[in-house]
């Protein structure tokens, strides 16, 4: 059995948090998964870009910005990380502080700075508070990523991109060597047929590692498509989702409109993945 040093990582994308019929926030979602959040859980919380995009939209006639799309992406991100930040503090039990973590690829790529993100994340949790994780999007500029990442790759293999925020979720669970990381998406988990709700695959689980990985490469080749674009999918949770898996962290794909403690106790549907204890 591990020895786990954190408790629970969450991670809810971009799509969760947005009512699709009439594309504005779900404010259920927020105060369902807020209200459950306590201290020796981190959540990293997709939604700045797109909820700063609806925003805007909603101040400036429904009219969307236009231009450089980098420039778009950091203009809508900053304005979506105020009103993602304002609604996870309305809900969050007051009793409990709440703490802004913003990242770029760069702190879990140095040695150094991928320690002080540990100490800063453990010491939220010793200090009755709950860190609120996110990729830095409105200072990071996709092209100087590219060349930045391209440098590293010159000087070492595993190079963690943060591209998508599941991959930040789980390099974040890797480095806490977490219990448990939670993908929190609009669907009930992984799928053999995306179009067949039967086909739930409740339980990935093998005796070892490579047994583990053999059984989710061959799910993967089930996995097409994403909820959005630039958004990689179940495919890229199910891969992502394997970092932690070698340090003994279980992984759980669930729909973020069930209670987070009913998804953990697994009293909802959802999708396990987890090697044999």
């Amino acid at each position: 059995m591990a020895n786990f040093d954190f408790d629970v990582v969450v991670k809810i994308g971009s799509m969760a948090l947005i009512r699709q019929e009439d594309n504005d926030l779900d404010y259920n979602i927020f105060s369902r998964l807020a209200s459950e959040l306590k201290p020796g859980y981190a959540l990293i919380s997709s939604g700045a870009t797109e909820i700063g995009r609806l925003d805007y939209m909603k101040r400036n006639g429904q009219r969307e910005l236009k231009g450089d799309m980098d420039e778009i992406k950091a203009d809508y991100a900053a304005q979506g990380q105020a009103i993602l930040m304002q609604n996870y503090r309305k809900f969050i039990n007051p009793k409990y502080s709440v703490r802004q973590v913003l990242v770029e690829h760069a702190h879990f790529n140095d040695e150094e700075k991928k320690e002080h993100i540990k100490k800063l994340l453990f010491r939220a949790a010793n200090q009755n508070a709950i860190p609120i994780i996110n990729y830095n999007d409105p200072v990071c500029s996709e092209e100087n990523r590219r060349m930045e990442i391209a440098a590293l790759r010159n000087k070492k293999e595993n190079i963690v991109e943060c591209v998508d925020n599941d991959e930040t979720a789980a390099i974040i669970t890797k480095i806490l060597n977490a219990r448990l990381l939670v993908l929190l998406t609009s669907v009930d988990g992984i799928f053999k047929d995306k179009d067949d709700p039967n086909t739930l695959i409740p339980e990935i689980i093998a005796e070892s590692y490579e047994k583990l990985e053999k059984k989710v490469d061959e799910i993967i080749t089930y996995c097409n498509g994403s909820s959005r674009k630039m958004a990689g999918g179940a495919a890229a949770k199910l891969k992502f989702a394997m970092i932690p898996i070698d340090s003994g962290t279980t992984v759980i794909i669930a729909n973020a409109k069930y209670h987070l403690n009913d998804i953990i106790k697994g009293i909802v549907p959802r999708t396990l993945i987890s090697i044999e204890k």
